[in-house]
């Protein structure tokens, strides 16, 4: 039951950005750049019982993780600002997403193997 109540209540507050989104891009696009799904999950894992530990591993992973979405969401943006097809634009911003990734990881235990 708790694992339908996470369902619509996320499925709710998508639909919800979406919305305000269609009407005015701008304001849309700021709630969406909000940290909404990462503090959804955030509650939902204490809410189901998970250690603080658990919950601080998953706090720096999102926090990982912005950079590389930072870069795929510019990737994504001007490919549309240049009339690339949808899907290809997508498919662009995914791939920045994980070369930057890849490349984030690989420079930073660069930089920690010469400490």
């Amino acid at each position: 039951m708790f694992t339908i109540v996470k369902i619509i209540v996320s499925a709710v507050i998508i639909g919800a950005i979406t919305e305000i989104a269609r009407r005015n891009p701008n304001h849309g696009g700021i709630i969406a750049a909000l940290p909404i799904v990462s503090m959804l999950s955030i509650v939902w894992l204490y809410i189901q019982g998970e250690h603080k530990a658990t919950l601080s591993k998953f706090a720096f992973s999102v926090a990982w993780g912005i950079p590389s979405t930072v870069v795929m969401l510019v990737i994504i943006g001007i490919a549309l600002r240049h009339s690339i097809h949808f899907i290809v634009s997508i498919g662009l911003g995914l791939a920045g997403w994980v070369i930057f990734l890849f490349a984030q990881d690989i420079i930073v235990k660069h930089l920690v193997n010469q400490q």
